[in-house]
């Protein structure tokens, strides 16, 4: 029911569709869920111009660039009243001045690789749970160190943060596994907390117990732990759209490539990337029969992809081996993307569009979801995902390419076997959706049916 939020699941955290993987996260979710759901966008016209329209109700966030001085006035707001909340209320409108839903999926759950978006984080996942909205992280990728860091004091915000959600769904072991290190260390230490007080308790007063306190008091001795699943991310499951391809784009054999201007920022050695990427296209020119379409999958202004795949295309167009791939929606480019030969990509959802169409791919990447995504797949990470900061070389790329090459095969024949159960996997995420709303209907039901008796 369009605008009744109480009787939505309320997606937010999201960036807009001009990232064509927040889009497929979204559009795939939307395809699990039996119920509907309102999106709580950042940049709502974008999706509207994409395939999230009609998948659900778009809600636009308040901007900065448009609200300026509601912003300034919201900051002081809350530097007063000390509610940082509140400024992620006044952002998500009347989705907070409404009856609230019990159910907020956050669906940005890589932000946590992103120190830029931590704060943003937190404030959200406070101001719907203060609300008492149960909160639900997906598609989670966190660096392992993060989780490590305070963790004799147990003074991790990041960790902290974390204890607040319901659920959290993990896309792959890496991080599934340090979460759940990490929460486990966190409880032994509430224990062994909770076994200290209880002794010293126990010196003054045999009768009182640790129930009792925390029953009885507003500190909260032991900290709350979120159910933990490890799912694979729901744009596996994405459909594709071919479209007419370009001249130039020769089908089952043309390698695609995408390269982003935000792993240029992890390099090591500055400039690397690039001259990584000429490298490759010049071996691939230079000894193969291939194509090269350079397809992007990020178009945001200060973040897009198209500007460094220009820059490539530039360079090489007079072999007349090279075509550039316009924007499209998720589905159009994973369409590109399943008739290529290989792919060479750095936007994660790019390459999971080629994993999921079994196409051998090699990743370049920054952060541990592509590691951790390629070792759920392979069993290993080695020679399938190159980090970015381990670039030295300009010939690094083009051998990574080599080995895939010689192995195209084997690893073709390896995904057309995994992947099914892959995807089959990534629908788990819906039937945990489904089953937790369901779950809290029941509840808000059993709650009206008592106030009505009272």
């Amino acid at each position: 029911m369009k605008g009744n939020h109480q009787n939505q699941i309320i997606l937010y955290m999201h960036a807009g569709s001009g990232n064509h993987g927040c889009e497929a996260i979204v559009n795939s979710l939307c395809h699990m869920m039996k119920e509907d759901a309102v999106l709580v966008s950042y940049r709502g016209n974008e999706d509207k111009q994409y395939t999230l329209k009609g998948l659900c109700e778009i809600k636009q966030e308040r901007s900065f660039e448009e609200h300026r001085m509601a912003h300034i006035a919201y900051y002081a707001y809350r530097m007063i009243t000390k509610d940082a909340a509140s400024f992620l209320r006044y952002r998500y409108g009347d989705i907070f001045k409404q009856p609230m839903s019990p159910l907020a999926i956050s669906i940005g759950g890589d932000n946590y690789c992103y120190d830029s978006m931590l704060s943003d984080l937190r404030l959200a996942n406070l101001a719907f749970t203060q609300k008492g909205t149960k909160t639900v992280l997906l598609g989670c990728s966190i660096e392992p160190e993060l989780l490590k860091r305070g963790q004799e004091t147990q003074s991790n915000p990041i960790l902290e943060d974390l204890s607040h959600y319901h659920l959290i769904i993990a896309r792959e072991s890496l991080t599934y596994e340090a979460l759940c290190d990490a929460f486990e260390k966190r409880r032994e230490q509430s224990n062994s907390n909770n076994n200290n007080s209880s002794n010293n308790n126990n010196s003054s007063n045999n009768n009182r117990n640790i129930l009792n306190i925390r029953s009885t008091s507003n500190i909260q001795i032991t900290p709350d732990f979120p159910r933990i699943v490890q799912i694979p991310d729901p744009a596996f499951t994405l459909g594709y759209v071919r479209k007419k391809v370009p001249d130039g784009f020769w089908k089952g054999n043309t390698v695609g490539v995408n390269v982003s201007p935000l792993i240029q920022k992890s390099e090591s050695v500055p400039g690397i990337t690039m001259k990584c990427y000429e490298e490759l296209i010049e071996w691939i020119i230079g000894h193969t029969d291939m194509q090269i379409a350079l397809i992007p999958h990020v178009v945001w202004k200060n973040n897009d992809d198209r500007k460094p795949l220009s820059e490539l295309y530039e360079k090489y167009k007079s072999t007349e081996r090279l075509v550039q791939i316009p924007d499209g929606s998720c589905e159009e480019l994973k369409g590109y993307i399943s008739q290529c030969r290989f792919f060479v990509g750095a936007r994660t959802h790019a390459t999971i569009a080629a994993y999921s169409t079994c196409v051998p791919t090699l990743v370049v990447g920054y952060s541990v979801k592509a590691a951790g995504i390629a070792k759920d797949l392979f069993g290993s990470q080695e020679h399938y995902v190159l980090p970015v900061q381990s670039l030295k070389d300009p010939q690094d790329l083009v051998c990574e390419f080599q080995w895939l090459m010689e192995q195209e095969n084997l690893i073709r024949e390896h995904l057309q076997k995994k992947i099914p159960d892959y995807q089959e996997q990534a629908l788990r995420t819906g039937e945990e959706i489904n089953h937790l709303w369901e779950e809290l209907m029941q509840q808000r039901e059993t709650s009206y049916s008592d106030t009505s008796v009272t």
